[in-house]
């Protein structure tokens, strides 16, 4: 049978062996990116520095400028072996996508010549309408537009045949609205830095640039390439819709953090050595909770590079994982009953001093610095909690949140208690009158004490959504499977107008004639009474905490559809069209598009579970419960006691009854499916799905789960929990 086949040859693995270029990682980190050192090596000084104002401040490169960059680059890439370049971009699919145009050309009287000009760096038409629009482009109106990103370097990606030249761009319509996730990520990060820069003078006059670092925690399952071939489920949906669940599954928590399997390390080795060679700074590697889970981090990066690096690496990882006989798992949940993955978001503020804006310093002016990044960062998630469970909604997230310390959908911030006690004391301390110099010293004493709290407020809330700790946010609902930018656009818009209406608040103060350090506290202590219901320190898994959470007015989304609402609410028009980063046309598109996808998604699950439980689970009970009744009809034939085969009697009823449950709700499934499908509204439809469709799900899987627990193991056609969750 298949299911043994792909046992033995999961059991038969040895380890692929890995040669890395160096054992020093200095000498080939990058070594495939036109980044700063080439550029400076192959292109004059005043392009140089042309590139590099750009990259900076994302002003537009001269097209003069520009045809002796793409000479040098196409020199580059030559020299290191590539055949084909590629505008490299990440359209509203969730993936990547290239398409591949030889340096090759033919010269007037007929000869090859190799060639690549600006307008070939600076700006190519793939077919907008045949990605995700939400309506923006219509079928007949194809063109859109990616244009170079020079702010995130250039790379080769070795193929097994050959090597293309990537440049990373933004996906436009012909009309200008953005049909990707890299460009209002683009331009939430310039409105954070427009907000921040004149905060952040309240305290340094020398900060002219604050950038947003981000640091991505990949979680991932590997599972033998051939289980994964003999699992139509897992192949279709990236999830098991069946398995029971194993004896032994994450109890013993003897998986985290233990020894790497030596199959895994050989995949995580290649990992992390093509990885490095694209300037993707991973460092570190470990075992997760769940068996079979594993994670790996970069050092932090400015934003708009990391979320780069993290798409480029699920490509890595996809690629990288065949080679080693194994399938990679970026799903969030692709097993039941034990963890799911994420990727948990580490978010911070850095200033162009080389100060993070979310370390606090030796001195209250400092702190009071810090404090003002962090209270507004609280304020903001406050104001659009419902934006920021909107921005990490998905069918497949919403199997994770809420379960096996995924934190659950209802978003609050966790800040420790030290934390919490310190702007209680601002609360108590900074009045509506002025302050007199004994508050001002008792509260200046108090701010002092920041970094010697942090120290021993290392702690972390793996219930909280959204959590401080130490010198970073950490926003740990996102998905394994996700695309950041879709949150980060969120969370740097959000602190961005949070930042504008405070600057504009202590600025209003200061004209009254209050001092602005005076000022800033007052407007501080107003947002800690305002943010206050968000901050919670206690079990996000507890119904007290949903109790709690409804009285303070914070709501609990459980489903994508009713989440995905906050994205087209007046109060989103309103502040992604005020700091410039979507327009209400691009809003509702991007709204619809979500809407679809999880349709989509809900849909082909749906199919999958009618068809493998069609032609792969029934077929197999009904062949067991065969050589039951044989053999019950071989004992009556010999007149044994009716005793001697009652436990048979009783297997060939449950059975039956698995079996009816079985096919009468797959075929009560594909009528509400029918229904679901003619409801021309479209969250209605998704609704629909989620409601009626999906509601299926669990009594099916019950019950095919039970006939694995009954059916001869020889004859159940799926490989099981126990085989797929243990690394040979």
């Amino acid at each position: 049978m298949l299911r043994f086949t792909a046992l033995e040859k999961s059991s038969n693995r040895a380890p692929v062996p890995v040669n890395s270029p160096s054992s020093k990682v200095s000498d080939y980190y990058g070594v495939n990116v036109f980044d700063k050192e080439k550029m400076h090596k192959h292109l004059s000084k005043e392009v140089y520095k042309q590139v590099i104002e750009a990259t900076n401040t994302g002003q537009r490169i001269d097209r003069k400028f520009a045809e002796l960059v793409a000479a040098a680059m196409k020199s580059w890439a030559i020299s290191m072996g590539a055949t084909h370049y590629t505008h490299w971009f990440q359209p509203l699919t969730g993936t990547t996508a290239e398409k591949h145009d030889a340096f090759f050309d033919l010269s007037d009287d007929g000869r090859a010549i190799e060639t690549f000009s600006s307008s070939a760096l600076v700006q190519q038409e793939p077919d907008a309408s045949s990605f995700p629009n939400g309506g923006i482009r219509n079928t007949f109106e194809a063109r859109g537009y990616t244009a170079w990103d020079p702010s995130s370097p250039a790379f080769i990606m070795e193929g097994v045949s050959g090597k293309t030249l990537c440049i990373p761009t933004i996906f436009v319509s012909y009309t200008g609205e953005t049909l990707d996730y890299k460009a209002p990520l683009l331009k939430a990060l310039h409105a954070l830095n427009q907000a921040a820069v004149p905060v952040c003078q309240y305290f340094d006059k020398n900060v002219s640039t604050v950038y947003s670092t981000l640091g991505i925690e990949q979680e991932y399952f590997l599972v033998d390439i051939d289980l994964f071939n003999a699992r139509p489920d897992l192949e279709m949906t990236g999830r098991t819709l069946f398995g029971a669940t194993a004896a032994k599954g994450q109890q013993l928590e003897d998986h985290y953090f233990g020894s790497i399997p030596s199959r895994v390390q050989s995949f995580m080795v290649e990992l992390e050595i093509e990885s490095l060679k694209l300037g993707i700074p991973l460092k570190t590697r470990h075992n997760e909770v769940a068996p079979s889970q594993f994670e790996c981090a970069p050092i932090y990066e400015d934003i708009n590079l990391a979320v780069d690096h993290n798409s480029l690496l699920m490509d890595l990882m996809e690629k990288i994982s065949r080679k080693h006989h194994f399938k990679v798992l970026l799903h969030e949940k692709p097993y039941a009953g034990i963890n799911g993955s994420g990727k948990h978001n580490n978010w911070s503020l850095s200033t162009s001093t080389g100060k993070n804006l979310l370390s606090p310093g030796n001195s209250p002016k400092s702190n009071l610095q810090f404090l003002t990044f962090f209270v507004n960062t609280i304020k903001a998630v406050h104001e659009h909690a419902d934006l920021m469970r909107a921005s990490i909604a998905s069918a497949s997230n919403d199997h994770r949140l809420g379960a096996n310390e995924a934190p659950p959908a209802i978003m609050s911030i966790f800040l420790g208690g030290q934390l919490s006690a310190v702007l209680d004391e601002i609360e108590k301390a900074v009045k509506d009158k002025k302050m007199t110099p004994e508050e001002k010293t008792a509260l200046k004493l108090n701010i002092g004490k920041i970094p010697e709290i942090l120290l021993d407020n290392t702690d972390r809330n793996r219930t909280s959504p959204f959590a401080f700790t130490g010198n970073k946010f950490e926003f740990r609902a996102v998905g394994s499977s996700a695309n950041c930018g879709h949150a980060m656009t969120v969370l740097n818009t959000i602190v961005a107008d949070q930042l504008k209406k405070f600057h504009s608040e202590v600025e209003g103060l200061i004209k009254k004639g209050m001092k602005s350090d005076e000022a800033i506290l007052k407007v501080l202590r107003k947002y800690i009474v305002e943010s206050k219901n968000i901050r919670f320190e206690g079990n996000g898994y507890g119904d007290e905490w949903k109790k709690e959470a409804k009285k303070r007015g914070l709501n609990n989304i459980t489903t994508t559809p009713v989440s995905l609402d906050a994205f087209v609410s007046k109060k989103t028009m309103q502040v992604f069209g005020e700091n410039n980063i979507f327009n209400h046309r691009e809003l509702e598109a991007r709204h619809e598009i979500m809407l679809e996808t999880y349709i989509k998604k809900i849909q082909i699950e749906s199919r999958v579970m009618t068809n493998v439980a069609t032609n792969h689970i029934i077929p197999a009970a009904i062949k067991y419960q065969h050589l039951l009744v044989k053999n019950v009809e071989g004992l009556m034939g010999i007149k044994m006691p009716k005793e001697t085969y009652a436990a048979q009697v009783e297997l060939i009823k449950e059975i039956s009854s698995h079996l009816a449950i079985i096919k009468k709700n797959c075929d009560d499934m594909v009528l509400a499916r029918k229904k679901a499908n003619a409801i021309v509204d479209l969250r209605a439809r998704a609704i629909a799905y989620c409601d009626k469709v999906k509601s299926y799900f669990d009594i099916i899987r019950y019950n095919v789960d039970k006939l694995e627990l009954i059916v001869d193991d020889e004859s159940w056609p799926l490989p099981k929990y126990r085989e797929m969750v243990t690394i040979r």
